[in-house]
């Protein structure tokens, strides 16, 4: 049987900060082409610190998460080139009736469309989120096909100091957009609860999490000293532990990471099977 083909281009948002996600990321899309016998090819665009931005011409792309502030990035050159790859994709799909371009964008990335599509406040969050934390589906995510195996709640790595809140639903409706995911809802904290996750359209999908986590990345954050106290200062000693020892739960992190982003490339790579 031959091997069906598959091009992902990944933009790396971390300007140049060190960080596991860009390897969580890698290491799905090798898995997922060894696993499922596609010959899958992938190049690696460093935007925020080298101005690189891929073209059109790949099948799929995943933006990473990054540092900084999704809002003081208005008007410069990358983001202008990251809204404008956006804008071709769209471009592209609304031209195309077989053949789709696919796009999953994470963290910093999700902030940036959330803006530039305005589908909500992107605000600075009173203290940073870091690790662990159930995230719960919506009516359209429970039925969304880039959750399917999950659960409801599930679990995923949470890292930012910023969050998408108060959905613009006219917006959302205005756009076809769709809210899949948000925070998991605490009765007795009176915030607006974060978006979590949007399909922004039938092809470009974003989440607010780190879908790309695994055990091995995360078990090198929480280890560092910084994080250590930054977790138990705001959640105490016993959640700290309660996350390590959570790690190799395999209805935790690791099904989040066994999923998602693999549900994402079998689309792109249905698609150009149909095609």
């Amino acid at each position: 049987m031959d091997k069906s083909s598959l091009k992902v281009a990944v933009i790396d948002m971390n300007n140049g900060a060190p960080n596991q996600g860009m390897r969580g990321i890698q290491e799905i899309l090798s898995r997922f082409g060894n696993e499922n016998n596609v010959d899958l090819s992938f190049d690696i665009f460093d935007l925020r610190q080298k101005d690189e931005i891929p073209g059109i011409e790949y099948d799929a792309y995943i933006s990473s998460g990054g540092p900084g502030s999704p809002v003081e990035s208005k008007g410069e050159k990358w983001e202008n080139d990251f809204f404008n790859l956006l804008d071709q994709i769209e471009a592209f799909n609304a031209a195309n009736d077989d053949q789709k371009k696919y796009a999953f964008l994470i963290c910093h990335s999700f902030q940036l469309a959330c803006r530039k599509y305005a589908l909500g406040n992107v605000t600075e969050r009173r203290s940073n989120a870091f690790g662990i934390f159930p995230i719960t589906l919506t009516e359209d995510g429970e039925s969304d096909e880039i959750f399917d195996g999950i659960t409801n709640p599930f679990f995923s790595v949470d890292s930012r100091d910023w969050q998408v809140i108060e959905p613009d639903f006219a917006a959302f409706e205005a756009k076809g957009a769709k809210l899949l995911a948000i925070e998991k809802e605490r009765k007795h904290v009176n915030l607006e609860r974060c978006m979590m996750s949007i399909r922004f359209s039938d092809e470009i999908i974003g989440t607010q999490f780190h879908p790309e986590a695994d055990p091995v990345g995360m078990k090198m954050y929480l280890l560092l000293e910084e994080k250590k106290k930054a977790i138990i200062d705001l959640h105490g000693e016993q959640k700290y532990l309660d996350m390590l020892n959570s790690l190799d739960d395999p209805a935790r992190i690791v099904l989040t990471q066994s999923v998602i982003l693999p549900n994402f490339l079998r689309k792109a790579i249905g698609n150009l099977q149909e095609a």
